[in-house]
């Protein structure tokens, strides 16, 4: 009987202990999660507020493990693992998205800017009261603007190319707009 209750003593003993620990690998594992979501490109551009819920998760971490809440801390470093993967796998995707977004608009451009120098050119043809030094040097910025848009689409910079393809596609469409406004003009 006194050996039964012995051995209940000490397994109790040891799983005050064993609860009264901070959990180190589970602590470690998440600082290395973190630190390699923070080191991907791709999770810090596309997964920001993934990756700001799992930085705050390990500093809940830290706090609750300095603060001998172990258990909390466990559940921190655990939310912060999660939360690491996430931002990595989100950014992965996002990055897949931007291509995809990038190739389908810049591969547009060049006729967009063929049919805007068409428009310069009819309206010119048709004698419409324009400013065409300003009109042509337009186009060959679009032109200039479009080539740096194929580089970085090339180069994997995804969001600066369709930057620039939406700034080509702004000014053609102003370009276009002072041909239709001159167009209604001439018509008066």
């Amino acid at each position: 009987m006194k050996i039964k209750f012995l051995y209940i003593v000490f397994a109790v003993f040891f799983l005050i202990l064993a609860c009264d620990r901070p959990p180190l690998t589970e602590m470690d594992t998440a600082r290395e999660a973190v630190f390699r979501a923070e080191n991907d490109a791709d999770a810090v551009q596309y997964a920001g507020g993934t990756l700001m819920r799992a930085r705050d998760a390990l500093r809940n971490m830290q706090t609750e493990a300095d603060s001998k809440r172990y258990d909390s801390a466990r559940n921190y470093a655990n939310e912060a693992i999660a939360a690491a993967e996430r931002a990595i796998n989100d950014g992965r995707t996002g990055a897949q998205r931007a291509a995809a977004e990038s190739s389908s608009i810049v591969s547009g451009l060049r006729s967009e800017i063929d049919e805007t120098s068409r428009n310069v050119n009819g309206a010119r043809y048709s004698q419409m009261v324009l400013d065409y030094d300003d009109l042509d040097r337009r186009i060959v910025n679009a032109h200039n603007t479009a080539d740096l848009a194929q580089a970085n689409q090339a180069a994997g910079r995804y969001q600066d190319a369709i930057d620039n393809a939406r700034t080509v596609r702004s000014d053609l469409a102003n370009v276009n707009q002072l041909v239709a406004n001159a167009a209604v003009v001439l018509k008066k």
